[in-house]
């Protein structure tokens, strides 16, 4: 073989990396966390309570704050919840099923913002207290992608597809749900009962598979 054949055959691999990593994107555990909105901050905190960012995070606008609660279901209680930031129109609790299952609420697998026929729970703070009547939901897996990456990526907003994971414990994640907007910083978010699926870790990566 020439040398000149050895560097087509090189140029040929490094290209096709290239255009795989291309269509690569991150893949990030989300753990169990509240949003709030004005009234429970109230509640909770006192009057006027401002939340107080602790980190930021990939999607832009949204922190994680410093202040934590407890949740409080039929059968269980889960302590030091995080709470996500900037405050909403709605509550919303967030858990993987595994939670669920602990605190003994039929929460049911969804999209985050769709709070329609859900649970509610108890929301602590010390001797403070927060009564919700719906919002607890596990979060349907989804994949964050910001407008002028769904062109590079083939997709459309609402569109369902597969996604491989490239971890320890490859696996590819059926009915996934494309989430297209300027807003977004394109990522996919799992659970964590997802993310010990698939030996997940920070960085690691997936790509769309097309059945």
């Amino acid at each position: 073989m020439t040398k000149n054949n050895i560097d087509t055959i090189v140029d040929t691999v490094v290209s096709r990396i290239y255009e795989v990593m291309d269509q690569t994107f991150e893949i990030e555990a989300s753990g169990r966390h509240i949003h709030l909105n004005r009234e429970a901050i109230d509640s909770l905190f006192g009057d006027g309570y401002q939340l107080h960012p602790s980190k930021y995070l990939s999607q832009p606008g949204e922190f994680a704050s410093e202040e934590r609660v407890s949740i409080k279901g039929p059968k269980g209680i889960i302590h030091n919840v995080i709470i996500l930031g900037p405050e909403r129109k709605n509550c919303q609790v967030e858990i993987s099923l595994t939670d669920a299952r602990s605190l003994g609420v039929n929460a049911p697998v969804q999209l985050s913002g769709n709070i329609e026929n859900t649970p509610g729970i108890i929301m602590m703070n010390g001797s403070k207290s927060f009564v919700l009547d719906r919002g607890v939901i596990v979060a349907k897996r989804h994949l964050h992608v910001k407008d002028i990456d769904a062109e590079r990526l083939g997709v459309k907003d609402k569109e369902r597809v597969s996604v491989q994971v490239f971890s320890e414990r490859p696996l590819i994640f059926d009915d996934v749900i494309v989430r297209v907007s300027p807003k977004f910083e394109t990522s996919m978010h799992i659970d964590y009962d997802e993310a010990n699926a698939c030996g997940h870790k920070k960085g690691v990566r997936g790509r769309i598979v097309k059945r």
